[in-house]
């Protein structure tokens, strides 16, 4: 314990509170920027005297606290400011990412004809074994992946669905163009990310993630149902409603 000037006992900060504050405020003064690779825990054990343990405590603390962001045998980094989607509204990823001044780009991981098992034709309330179009793709903001898009489309909605460039265009920004949206739903849950998952999304296996399970409507008919999965400390979700 120390005494302060006012006479008061203080008790002294651990030192794994000090590596924390030491990074976050050159994260704060814009010493380091988003994407900068941070000390490793060999580093700071050097920098700060410290044990492994303490080193350790502090990049796990900061990376669940959303300050940085680790890649497995890689190291650590600088997060982005989290991203914010619009919780009542359904926007296009790529204009949420634009409107922050960030670049977005996506990779197609699928995009084929399927046949609708019996969960996927109750999502989109047509008879199981009907085709349907499915894709998978991974959006980025600035090289770093935010979502995970698997989506499930009903054909007779969008017919020319497989033979789009959704590098070029945004799945949701075709289906609203062929198909204008009416109506739409979000289920919004925290989940353990899976090994494949959080493989794409370059984070640790088990991470928690955000998902949000999306049916949008036009007219009468759903045109498709989604799970948009978001790495938990990259992303955050904002709602405005009135009485």
């Amino acid at each position: 314990m120390t005494i302060d000037l006012s006479g008061k006992i203080t008790k002294p900060v651990p030192l794994y509170a000090k590596v924390k504050q030491s990074i976050i405020e050159k994260i704060h003064t814009g010493e380091w920027q988003p994407h900068d690779r941070v000390p490793s825990e060999s580093e700071l054990v050097k920098q700060f005297n410290c044990s492994r343990m303490t080193a350790n405590r502090a990049l796990r603390e900061l990376t669940a606290e959303g300050f940085l962001f680790r890649l497995q045998g890689v190291g650590s980094f600088v997060s982005e400011p989290k991203g914010q989607s619009a919780l009542f509204e359904i926007h296009s990823i790529a204009d949420e990412i634009s409107a922050r001044t960030h670049r977005h780009h996506c990779k197609v991981l699928k995009l084929a004809e399927v046949t609708a098992s019996a969960t996927q034709a109750t999502e989109l309330g047509i008879t199981a074994g009907t085709p349907v179009y499915h894709s998978i793709i991974v959006h980025y903001e600035n090289d770093v992946p935010v979502q995970i898009e698997d989506r499930y489309v009903n054909a007779l909605a969008a017919p020319e669905y497989l033979q789009q460039d959704f590098h070029q265009q945004t799945a949701h920004d075709y289906l609203s163009m062929v198909a204008p949206l009416t109506e739409g739903e979000h289920i919004v849950e925290a989940v353990a990310g899976d090994a494949r998952s959080c493989r794409l999304l370059q984070i640790e296996e088990n991470a928690p993630c955000l998902l949000i399970s999306r049916r949008t409507w036009s007219k009468d008919h759903i045109v498709s149902s989604a799970r948009l999965l978001f790495p938990g400390h990259r992303y955050k979700l904002k709602g405005r409603f009135s009485s």
